[in-house]
């Protein structure tokens, strides 16, 4: 699968060293909750879309099978209390969109946006584990959705 990035960030993935960073940025929205943005790294980003809060994490992207739905796991420091807050205080499911950009351009996104649900969290005094993935379960979905019985399509049935 083939990804247009910028220049910049072209240059600093074929360098042999280079001081640009990639960093993650991750937004949780809820119709409940105020928009929380956070990145993977100790002082804030401002962008366009907002201040991202700095919040050390670690993101496992899925491993690429082809009769699995992907899903992603992101572990996030429990060190400020306030995702924690939202993540049980709210009901329903939250929705989740990570994007990768350069602290150098933080307005230039260079993969993504991927949305995301955040189907289960679980978490600790030290971390904050959640499963990102999709609310519908596209592999077990019948095609078509409907049944074809000679009530409701009787020309088919002679």
């Amino acid at each position: 699968m083939s990804r247009e990035v910028s220049p910049n960030a072209l240059r600093a993935m074929l360098a042999q060293e280079t001081g640009e960073v990639f960093l993650v940025g991750v937004t949780i929205t809820h119709p409940a909750i105020a928009t929380q943005y956070l990145v993977n790294n100790n002082a804030v980003v401002y962008r366009a879309a907002g201040d991202f809060r700095p919040a050390p994490m670690r993101i496992t992207l899925p491993a690429q099978v082809d009769d699995q739905i992907p899903q992603v796991q992101i572990v996030i420091d429990n060190v400020d209390r306030e995702v924690l807050r939202l993540i049980r205080t709210v009901s329903g499911v939250p929705q989740i969109t990570l994007e990768v950009f350069l602290a150098s351009s933080p307005d230039t996104v260079e993969a993504g946006p991927f949305d995301f649900s955040l189907v289960s969290a679980v978490y600790d005094v030290l971390t904050i584990t959640g499963t990102l993935g999709y609310q519908d379960d596209v592999l077990n979905q019948m095609v078509p959705a409907q049944s074809y019985t000679p009530p409701n399509s009787p020309g088919l049935f002679l």
